[in-house]
């Protein structure tokens, strides 16, 4: 049995700006992470770095943008703005905000580079870190974001047991998928001991709320058991 993994997308702002950090590590108990402040990263949307678009001609320039630009973007400036606004309510703390920053940078929504210049499709690490902040102020989305980071080991160590944690901290909460993932963690023994009766509690759970892939999975079980 798969654990379901589905990543929210939160927010759809598309602008990356520095907001000069220094680089930090945060620690979050089970793993450790270390992530690079976005000040140090960051390309604006809409531009490309003067390395990359020396000596092109204006035709090479648009072409290489197309390629480094995330699709379906159409107003730059409104987009800036919109990453603008969203990064100010992040760095004051707004969890809702710093989950959103974090699905951009881990579906590449937005151009970031690092510290060698090399333009990055996605980043798991910078969008670990700003799960994190928001997973430590209790945000159920925050918290089942980085628990999927951990669970596929993307821009933090893999690691099951904090990912069953963070699940957990999510699905107390009534977050859907987060109850699911925990059935099917508790269904496999992975990152908690084997409870096949605590599995199907959480499925329930997930399915009570009309999440299919929890009422697949209890279809499975009974099955099993035939």
């Amino acid at each position: 049995m798969k654990v379901f993994a589905v990543l929210l997308l939160a927010s759809s702002v598309l602008l990356l700006t520095g907001c000069g950090d220094e680089p930090k590590s945060n620690n979050t108990g089970g793993g450790s992470m270390t992530f690079n402040a976005p000040g140090n990263e960051l390309t604006k949307l809409g531009e490309i770095p003067s390395f990359l678009s020396e000596g092109l001609s204006e035709e090479e320039k648009e072409d290489l943008i197309k390629q480094i630009l995330p699709e379906g973007v159409d107003d730059a400036k409104s987009a800036e703005e919109k990453f603008k606004a969203f990064l100010e309510k992040a760095k004051t703390g707004d969890p809702v905000a710093q989950t959103g920053l974090g699905v951009m940078y881990y579906t590449g929504e937005a151009v970031s580079k690092n510290f060698s210049g090399q333009i990055l499709e996605n980043d798991p690490e910078m969008a670990a870190g700003w799960f994190f902040r928001a997973a430590e102020q209790g945000y159920a989305d925050a918290q089942f974001n980085l628990g999927l980071l951990y669970a596929n080991g993307e821009g933090v160590p893999q690691d099951m047991h904090q990912a069953a944690e963070l699940f957990r901290k999510a699905a107390e909460q009534g977050h859907v998928d987060a109850q699911n993932n925990l059935g099917a963690l508790y269904f496999t023994g992975e990152g908690v001991e084997r409870d096949e009766k605590k599995a199907i509690e959480w499925f329930e759970k997930a399915a009570a709320q009309g999440n299919e892939e929890a009422r697949a999975n209890l279809d499975a079980i009974k099955a099993s058991r035939k």
